[in-house]
């Protein structure tokens, strides 16, 4: 890599971190705006983790800090265990105002989406999922050129100077309307010496491959693969068009995590059937599906840092929006640790009428934390085994 691939691959990190901080940070700074407007008091809201770079005491009495691990931020309020009872402590406030703090957070997040889903419903929304919500009378379906994402080494395509990224305008003369319209073409064709208008840097060229006459399983005449990107343009429906895709997207969501969860069950299960090999080998299978469904920071970034440095700006924003949701429905999960399982333990403990003493809940919420680190660094391996 040259000193200018590097040099893009450093922006493009830094991008990738300084999006997800941001995001992390608007929903702490959730937390702290709700907690403040009902009372409880925020003693320190910090950027990143400790140790602690900066700090300075803002005039409203809550210390800011810049901290050196950028991994996200945090808001420290007072007397944050469910027992507490000073004036101002998290815990002396009522059941409804515990819930507004602890979900202000996941509601911001799903704020940002929706605002982000609306600038794209403006400037160009691409499809993302089938049946994409959309407003007939106020929308503009645009399709892009049929781009190639993969071109085999060794293929007629590489052979004849195709690149990935290349747009394919012409086929012998015909449009090429569509990846499944390349494809029929090249199958017609198969064994003749083809002429392919495409674009590359805003330029139009030729390339004259000759097309393979029979291939392995698996390989076409031309040796490609393709996208082809829908966008949808509106204008005064624009706001409903974010709204209504970031409900969506959010039960689009909750439906791939209830899959993922349903995979990972069903595959311990069949795993216990230690005499059933059929059965074992099913079992494997939905557990391999279940982890593929999932992905931890390294896999986040993996997918934000080329869409900073290729995609351009449209994607970025469009991944932004999704990561924003994804923090928002995760954190409104009943998973101890996070702001849903906090509020479920609480709700837990009131249904029972127990009191939930400083010492119970730590050690609850403690043992989800650890839980959860043990889970992300398990899919941090898995991810790093994918991107490389």
């Amino acid at each position: 890599m040259d000193i200018l691939g590097v040099l893009n691959f450093a922006i493009s990190v830094a991008l990738g971190i300084l999006i997800l901080v941001i995001l992390v940070v608007v929903h702490e700074l959730g937390h702290a705006i709700a907690a403040r407007r009902n009372g409880v008091v925020v003693e320190e809201f910090g950027i990143g983790f400790p140790p602690r770079a900066w700090s300075k005491k803002l005039k409203n009495g809550v210390l800011f800090t810049l901290n050196w691990l950028p991994l996200g931020g945090f808001v420290k309020l007072q007397g944050e265990n469910d027992s507490a009872t000073k004036q101002g402590d998290y815990g002396a406030a009522n059941l409804w105002v515990k819930a507004k703090i602890l979900l202000a957070g996941v509601g911001i997040n799903w704020l940002v989406a929706a605002l982000i889903f609306t600038v794209l419903a403006i400037t160009g929304m691409p499809k993302v999922i089938d049946n994409q919500f959309t407003v007939a009378g106020d929308t503009q379906e645009v399709r892009d050129p049929v781009t190639l994402t993969g071109v085999a080494g060794g293929s007629p395509a590489a052979q004849a100077g195709l690149k990935k990224g290349d747009e394919i305008l012409r086929f012998n003369g015909e449009p090429i309307p569509s990846p499944e319209a390349l494809l029929s073409f090249t199958n017609r064709n198969k064994g003749k010496q083809a002429e392919i208008i495409y674009k590359r840097d805003g330029r139009e060229s030729i390339a004259r491959p000759v097309l393979r006459d029979s291939q392995k399983p698996g390989e076409g005449p031309l040796g490609v693969t393709t996208a082809q990107q829908t966008v949808y343009h509106s204008t005064w429906s624009a706001p409903i068009v974010g709204v209504a895709t970031t409900v969506q997207f959010t039960a689009t969501t909750l439906n791939g995590l209830g899959e993922m969860v349903g995979n990972l069950v069903k595959g311990l299960a069949l795993q216990l059937n230690i005499f059933d090999e059929k059965a074992r080998t099913e079992g494997s299978q939905a557990l391999q599906k279940a982890g593929d469904d999932v992905a931890g920071p390294v896999g986040i970034l993996g997918v934000i840092f080329p869409a900073a440095r290729d995609a351009g700006l449209t994607s970025l924003l469009l991944l932004t929006g999704i990561v924003s949701l994804t923090l928002a429905v995760m954190n409104a999960l009943p998973i101890p640790a996070l702001d849903g399982g906090r509020l479920f333990v609480t709700l837990l403990f009131r249904a029972l009428k127990k009191p939930l003493t400083k010492e119970r809940e730590e050690s609850i919420h403690g043992t989800g934390f650890l839980v959860l680190m043990l889970l992300v660094l398990i899919i941090t391996i898995s991810d790093v085994g994918r991107l490389f």
